[in-house]
């Protein structure tokens, strides 16, 4: 916030480069360095105005009508929506709770096509929380198609630390951003790291339909980079608690958790002992309970029967969460 009202302060409110600052893409390669011991050239570093353009661009720059993209089944809401306004089809590969909701390498050989493009993968996973290890990484790298990896959750994992899949190959498209572990959602700051053949059509797109990103946002974004390591830490030990809790709590209404989540701030249960239809579960829960999850069905087919629910917020909501959830429950096996 200081680093934004600094900027405004002095009048940093003109168009910028439409790669962004040079200085964000200079803390970018750094933070990329020293987390995970990869060079990354600040030449080929977009900075976007938020995760979501950034993935639209590089959807732009990758697909033709029909080629296709594959990703896991349950996913984040919105990307087939993403891969379908450019013609592209979305080729779902079911991820099972048994196996942690993590791609099986050999379930995803068998979808690519000669119309395959890419495959996509976000690791930490929302809604599943999974974090794909070095090795799963490495698997997919070894199938030679383009990936889009989704890194948005980095720095949100409870345990072994993640990787990037740079540390494997440069034939990706990283996409990543501020809004989850710097907590700066309505800054709209995120970014690409693309090969290098990609870096100029992207940024003329970007430049033709954004012209940049927000110059203000962009100087608050360097100094989360620079100025909030302590605080980020702090973010993850708190998230990491309230993980541990929901998790006790959820366990212990009887919800079945196989494989604990690792990364993000979701846990996705399943719920098929109260319910089949877990839109019409999460809406009675909502106004008989007055506690928000979310349906599985929403983040695609193998999702339905599980609810996702979110523990970015305070342990005392939780706990309340918790208390009316029980007693929903309670009066739900009454009847």
């Amino acid at each position: 916030k200081a680093a934004a009202k600094r900027a405004l302060e002095d009048g940093k409110t003109h168009y910028t480069h439409s790669l962004g600052i040079l200085e964000l893409r200079k803390a970018i390669a750094e933070h990329y360095k020293s987390r995970y011991g990869v060079d990354v050239s600040s030449e080929k570093i977009i900075v976007t105005a938020g995760t979501s353009p950034a993935l639209l661009l590089v959807l732009a720059a990758l697909l033709e009508p029909g080629d296709e993209v594959i990703l896991p089944n349950p996913h984040y809401a919105c990307y087939p929506n993403f891969i379908k306004f450019f013609g592209g089809n979305p080729i779902f590969v079911p991820v099972f709770e048994e196996n942690g909701f993590l791609y099986e390498t050999p379930a995803v050989k068998r979808s690519i096509t000669k119309s395959t493009k890419a495959i996509l993968i976000n690791s930490p996973a929302n809604p599943t929380g999974a974090v794909l290890s070095s090795y799963g990484l490495k698997a997919l790298v070894n199938l030679g198609i383009y990936v889009i990896s989704d890194e948005i959750y980095h720095g949100l994992v409870y345990g072994e630390r993640e990787h990037t899949i740079l540390e494997f190959t440069d034939r990706v498209f990283i996409l990543n951003g501020f809004s989850k572990l710097y907590a700066m959602t309505g800054f709209r700051v995120g970014y690409i790291i693309a090969p290098a053949k990609f870096v100029r059509p992207i940024q003329k797109m970007q430049q033709n339909f954004f012209i940049c990103p927000n110059s203000i946002s962009q100087y608050a974004a360097i100094a989360a980079l620079k100025e909030t390591q302590e605080e980020v830490r702090h973010i993850r030990e708190i998230y990491n608690e309230r993980r541990l809790f929901m998790l006790k709590h959820l366990k212990a209404l009887g919800f079945s958790i196989k494989v604990e989540p690792k990364g993000a701030f979701y846990i996705f249960v399943n719920a098929k002992e109260i319910s089949q239809n877990s839109y019409n579960l999460a809406l009675d829960i909502l106004e008989r309970a007055k506690v928000a999850v979310t349906p599985g069905i929403d983040f695609g087919s193998n999702g339905e029967g599980y609810l996702r629910f979110s523990y970015a917020n305070s342990l005392e909501n939780i706990a309340e969460g918790m208390k009316r959830l029980k007693h929903y429950l309670q009066c739900k096996n009454v009847k």
